[in-house]
């Protein structure tokens, strides 16, 4: 006979089945709330209370900072700063505000009426908020195909033409074949194919511009108009990447993060897509030297930096997408520590792209497994970054990589990290705006 369960004691704390939600996303803190019967309106209020966004803020001026955590407090949350804005012996500081949704929709009007640059900084939380906790889908428009961010994880499958690239160097150099393997990656499930000339290892040889188009230009040739996924071109090279767009490419993966002003001239020119990547040096010196004040803060800011140029040379906001390099001027734990935080570069404001398949940080973490036997490695990767809300996951495995990755929008949806709420609206539902005396303060429409 079994024996029956004893209910809990009218004085046992078990009867309470007290738990911490995994709750991370606003639907899902919505949905948690709403499910005590609570009222509606006061289930969106709440909301915005339910969750600490911390907001790290460079340089903020020295009269600034003390007002900065002043206004903060004032609202309930609480900030960070250099102990020296005490003895007036900085400049300016780093400030760590740490704050409810709610708190920061008070703070902002606040500071628009505030002096010594606390408007403008007012804007950039207000920016940083919203671009990272929108979720809407977005159209990039290549010049001949189109992809839409957002809706799903996309996969981008990597296709060198190289005889020296670390993991398929050599195995497509014959156009034809090259070719047949593009339209196997597109029937694996890639949503684009990124196409590259020139092996951008660690110590790789650089070559001409000539030698890198005769490898790409007879597979473009091969691929056609009628090619049915965007492709990407891989390139350094301002010349390559002009002569492949007029060959068919869509869009710019350059490695060089839009340093050459050729380079930005023409994707202002072409209106192209282009991923700019974070990589300190050149592919030959890159790992030289890894050492960063700020490993994070670094890589955001010299991005942060080439997107504004960027826009000030001509481009628009909506073809720029950011990658933070991994493996590219970085040791293998920075590159796991920019996996872990992927997330803080949606703060640009752009579609995140993520490359780790197959690359040496991967291996040393796997017991020195060579390059095409990191495929568990490179999933998980891809999976941490896919969960961190990458829009663009870079891989050599293509099939597994999909299947993956539908999983884990599976989840993602289900827990609203999908699709959660329209450009522009906080996590407690309500509009873009911060309401100042009745009057909506929009946030700027430039994204950079």
């Amino acid at each position: 006979m079994s024996e029956v369960p004893t209910a809990p004691r009218r004085t046992d704390p078990e009867r309470f089945h007290a738990r911490v939600l995994e709750a991370s996303t606003p639907a899902e803190l919505l949905r948690e709330i709403a499910r005590t019967d609570s009222d509606p309106e006061g289930s969106g209020i709440m909301t915005g209370k339910a969750r600490i966004y911390p907001v790290r803020l460079d340089s903020v001026p020295l009269k600034a900072a003390p007002l900065l955590k002043q206004e903060m407090l004032a609202v309930g949350a609480d900030s960070a700063h250099a102990r020296g804005v005490a003895d007036l012996s900085v400049e300016s500081s780093t400030v760590v505000l740490l704050g409810t949704w709610t708190q920061y929709r008070r703070l902002i009007p606040k500071l628009t009426r505030q002096p010594f640059q606390l408007a403008p900084i007012g804007r950039a939380i207000d920016l940083a908020l919203h671009r990272y906790t929108s979720r809407a889908p977005r159209t990039v428009r290549g010049l001949h195909r189109s992809f839409r961010t957002g809706e799903k994880t996309l996969v981008m499958g990597v296709l060198n033409v190289t005889p020296d690239s670390f993991s398929d160097g050599g195995r497509f150099l014959d156009p034809a074949v090259a070719a047949d393997r593009a339209r196997e990656l597109v029937a694996e499930g890639a949503d684009l194919i990124d196409l590259g000339g020139e092996s951008t290892r660690p110590g790789a040889t650089p070559i001409s511009s000539e030698t890198e188009w005769s490898r790409i230009g007879p597979v473009l040739e091969r691929l056609g108009a009628n090619f049915p996924v965007p492709i990407s071109i891989d390139t350094r090279s301002p010349e390559v990447a002009g002569r492949a767009l007029e060959s068919g490419a869509d869009l710019i993966n350059d490695v060089g993060g839009l340093r050459l002003a050729a380079m930005r001239g023409l994707v202002a020119r072409t209106g192209a897509p282009v991923i700019v990547l974070h990589m300190r040096g050149e592919p030959p010196t890159m790992q030289v030297d890894t050492t960063y004040a700020d490993l994070r803060g670094d890589v955001y800011a010299a991005l942060s930096g080439s997107l504004v140029q960027a826009v000030r040379d001509g481009a628009t906001p909506g073809q720029l997408l950011v990658d933070p390099g991994l493996g590219f001027g970085k040791s293998a734990e920075q590159s796991l520590e920019l996996l872990a935080h992927l997330g803080e570069f949606r703060s640009l404001g752009h579609p995140v792209v993520v490359g780790a398949s197959r690359k040496s940080f991967l291996g040393r973490l796997t017991g020195g497994t060579a390059a095409d036997d990191r495929v568990e490695a490179g999933l998980a990767a891809a999976v941490i970054a896919a969960q961190q809300g990458a829009s663009i996951v870079r891989t050599h495995d293509v099939r597994p990589t999909v299947r993956a990755l539908a999983v884990v929008d599976a989840v993602r949806r289900e827990a609203g990290h999908v699709g959660a709420h329209r450009s522009g609206e906080g996590p407690d539902g309500h509009s873009d705006g911060f309401e100042v005396d009745g009057s909506s303060v929009s946030r700027t429409s430039d994204p950079t």
